[in-house]
């Protein structure tokens, strides 16, 4: 048995995982899907102090309360961000990495660090008087490749404005432990694809392992069977 410490994305929260959650478990693995502070059911309790230090408080809490060991920490798109952090601070009960489509920065760099300019300046167009990034979910979701219709409205329906500090906040400058690392790029993206060079960087790199999967930005919305069984290989 494996447990699976599951990490949203941005504007997503715990509940983007319930269609895989219950394939990993019925494949007799653990599975924890914590949402992050603004995010989800959660949405309420954002404040201008929101930022990416209390996500990866969010999860290292997780972590210590459920006494969870040997854990596969996945994060997705800007969960990146989170799951190293948590690699900062409890290294010692993590087994590996998985970057889900998602940004790997590096000490020092934040999410907005990362992006192209004109995405990030698309960002901070968004923020609203709250210091949340709120989105146009229809153009988000056309960017992630999410077209049927029953799952754009699931989407539509949970969405929230995520936490700008979140994403501008940069890492702390302690190193990140050298623990097993495994990218996994979705190459759907009509919209332009922001994490091409991290998918480039994990193929050149003998630390890290490399799957792709030829779905959009949701994998886990979109292409559930094929995310977990990635998920599960040795």
């Amino acid at each position: 048995m494996t447990t699976f410490v599951l990490v949203h994305g941005g504007w997503h929260g715990g509940w983007c995982w319930r269609r895989v959650a219950p394939l990993l478990n019925a494949a007799g693995h653990e599975v924890h899907t914590p949402t992050l502070t603004g995010l989800g059911e959660r949405a309420h309790l954002a404040g201008p102090d929101t930022g990416l230090a209390t996500h990866v408080e969010d999860v290292v809490a997780r972590l210590e309360m459920e006494d969870l060991r040997d854990v596969v920490l996945v994060g997705h798109s800007s969960g990146g961000a989170v799951i190293t952090g948590v690699a900062q601070r409890a290294a010692e009960r993590l087994a590996a990495l998985v970057y889900l489509d998602a940004f790997v920065p590096r000490p020092g760099e934040s999410v907005l660090d990362l992006l192209r300019p004109e995405r990030r300046d698309h960002f901070l167009a968004a923020v609203d008087g709250n210091d949340r990034i709120a989105l146009d979910w229809d153009a988000a979701m056309d960017g992630w490749a999410v077209r049927a219709p029953a799952d754009r409205a699931w989407l539509r329906s949970r969405l929230r404005p995520h936490p700008l500090g979140a994403l501008a906040d940069p890492l702390p400058p302690t190193p990140v432990p050298d623990l097993p690392r495994h990218y996994v790029h979705c190459t759907d993206k009509p919209g332009g694809d922001s994490f091409t060079r991290f998918a480039a960087a994990a193929q050149q790199s003998q630390a890290w392992r490399l799957d792709v999967l030829d779905t959009g930005h949701d994998a886990m919305v979109t292409a559930p069977q094929q995310l977990t069984a990635v998920l599960m290989l040795p």
